[in-house]
């Protein structure tokens, strides 16, 4: 089955199951969350305390003979829980604030290491931009997700719950009824309304990633951008994206506008109920105008965090929104695993066979068929043939970023799919066709072969590469920037430092993958008399399309359609008047 690729549809997961997959975060910190939770509790009792405090002051002050000081000390107990009630919850935000942070920072880990840990197959479907926007926007959704779950669904339950549990024991029961009714009415209503409108964000989102992968990518080949003056047909594309969420976003913010006038409307059925209610009780002399005055600041005070749990609830589904497809990202499997019982790669000798070998990317498209061959300890032995007859798949398949389908693949009579990736990894070296750097200095792109090298280490391979004399030339030596992928170098340059890379690793195995393809015939020569002193005592593979780069390798393999149809020394191949003494044959006759 192929695997899928980061953009492929999946049902969203559920609301629950994301926020299931937070709570180890939270428990980490048992501590500062009970802490948050008590003080919350605090801050609202003291808030639902404030309208309590101030009925006492107006029914004290309504006494013709009051006693001065009684309503002085009311007032400042007023203060006091208003205060109190502000401190509580700013000393809750300040407990809760770690919490939240290792939160971000641990799942923002988890899904920078699992992504690591994913197959090449993966890494060749994903879309950069698209998926980068998806991280970013579930992060910064772990934050809202947290703390207004935690810090305002919460309060705002339980102060509605207060309040109503004092307006029953207090007063007449429709005032409970009525209070209940409307936030019933409230919930069912945002809720539904909200519901339909995750469509449009949802739509915003995935159209957003797409625009940002265009983006990336048409930025990444700005060269080729330019090369064919297609500099409108990229803005088209882009906007074809952009245009789309457009769309989406117009209909979210209209929706958005039709769902606050209908919670508005909610409230101020709810509250205007109640307050002609409390007006009668007045009038009939069952309430005082301090009890007038109580329910309509509780009526203000639930005003506000009624629309908010309004506001809060889009919010949370719109992180949950946005938290979708990061997570999903964590559902991918790894199509590469160790095996339970794998263990670390014992070297001895280095020496590498291939024995009956079979693979294929695509079930209907067989790429290598029947491969066997041996690499003894400190040989070298080359792969030539022409493209798409498989050779860089044998050093895919050698670093086990797939599985061969058939056959095995050994290092030293181990079986590589059993022993340990990181040891297998970190006992060969490569010279890629393709040199991609860091967007860093020259230095770090070849200190990365082994980052804990000292300078001097990473200077003497720099000299086995033959680009230290280059590098000091620079203005900036050894700490100059190289650009997005290295563009700043040229290829003979990226691949040098590649190979200086490879040097500094200082691995048993070494795959030359096409290394020296984009030097020219002075530098070649120059790097093939190093790769020789680098290679030697180390088993080398090397792929080949010059000819002439290969021609002291003791065995040399000729592939064609993914197999192997030539084997021998250069002058043995020569002698046999095939496939290979042809391709000889024909790179002279271009050279010359």
């Amino acid at each position: 089955m192929r695997h899928q690729s980061p953009t492929s549809e999946r049902p969203p997961r559920a609301g629950w199951s994301v926020i299931r997959t937070l709570l180890p975060y939270l428990l980490e910190f048992k501590g500062r969350v009970a802490l948050a939770l008590t003080l919350l509790v605090l801050a609202k009792l003291a808030n639902v305390a404030v309208p309590l405090m101030l009925k006492e002051i107006v029914d004290a002050l309504n006494q013709p003979r009051a006693a001065l000081m009684v309503p002085v000390f009311l007032v400042l107990g007023y203060g006091l829980l208003r205060l109190l009630s502000t401190l509580f919850g700013e000393l809750r935000d300040a407990v809760f604030a770690k919490v939240t942070q290792r939160a971000i920072r641990r799942v923002a880990l988890q899904v920078f290491a699992h992504l690591h840990s994913l197959s090449l197959r993966f890494h060749l479907d994903r879309q950069t931009g698209g998926m980068s926007r998806d991280i970013e926007r579930g992060t910064r959704g772990i934050s809202f997700l947290l703390t207004f779950l935690l810090f305002n669904i919460l309060p705002t339950l339980l102060e509605i719950g207060l309040v109503a549990a004092i307006l029953l024991a207090k007063y007449n029961a429709w005032f409970a009824i009525i209070t209940f009714a409307t936030l019933l009415v409230y919930i069912v209503f945002t809720l539904f309304i909200t519901e339909w409108r995750m469509i449009f964000r949802r739509t915003m989102n995935d159209m957003d990633s797409k625009a940002n992968t265009r983006a990336i990518d048409s930025l990444l080949n700005y060269e080729t951008v330019k090369y064919f003056g297609n500099e409108q047909f990229e803005a088209r594309r882009y906007d074809e994206h952009m245009s789309k969420w457009e769309t989406s976003a117009v209909q979210n913010q209209t929706s958005l506008a039709a769902l606050n006038a209908g919670q508005a409307s909610l409230i101020a059925i709810g509250v205007t109920a109640l307050m002609l209610l409390a007006a009668d009780e007045v009038v009939q002399g069952r309430m005082t105008i301090g009890d007038l005055v109580l329910v309509n600041v509780f009526m203000l005070q639930l005003y506000m965090p009624m629309h908010f749990l309004g506001f809060v609830y889009r919010e949370i589904k719109n992180s949950l929104a946005d938290m979708e497809k990061m997570f999903r990202l964590l559902d991918e499997s790894r199509e590469i695993q160790d095996s339970p019982d794998a263990v670390p790669l014992q070297l001895r000798t280095g020496a590498v066979r291939f024995e009956q070998v079979a693979f294929s990317y695509e079930p209907d498209r067989q790429i290598l068929m029947d491969v066997s061959f041996d690499i003894p300890a400190g040989h070298i032995v080359a792969v030539v043939g022409s493209s798409g007859a498989g050779k860089s798949t044998l050093s895919r398949l050698l670093f086990r970023f797939y599985d061969v389908s058939s056959g095995r693949i050994l290092i030293d009579g181990q079986d590589i799919r059993a022993v340990t990736q990181a040891s297998l990894r970190a006992a060969i070296g490569i010279v890629p066709q393709d040199t991609v750097l860091f967007n860093d200095s020259i230095y770090y792109n070849i200190a990365y072969g082994r980052p804990e090298a000292s300078r001097e280490e990473v200077i003497q391979a720099a000299q086995s590469a033959h680009i230290h004399t280059f590098i000091e030339s620079l203005p900036q030596g050894y700490d100059t920037m190289v650009g997005e992928r290295g563009l700043k170098l040229s290829g003979g340059e990226k691949q040098r430092v590649a190979i200086a890379r490879a040097i500094l690793k200082r691995p048993a195995i070494l795959i030359f993958d096409e290394a020296t393809s984009a030097l020219d015939s002075k530098s070649e020569r120059a790097i093939q008399d190093e790769m020789r002193n680098v290679a030697r005592d180390r088993t080398t593979l090397v792929i080949a399309h010059r000819l002439s780069t290969i021609v002291d390798a003791q065995q040399i393999l000729v592939m064609d359609h993914g197999r192997i149809v030539e084997r021998g020394t250069h002058r043995e191949l020569l002698a046999q008047q095939g496939i290979y003494a042809q391709m000889w044959a024909l790179q002279q006759q271009e050279e010359s």
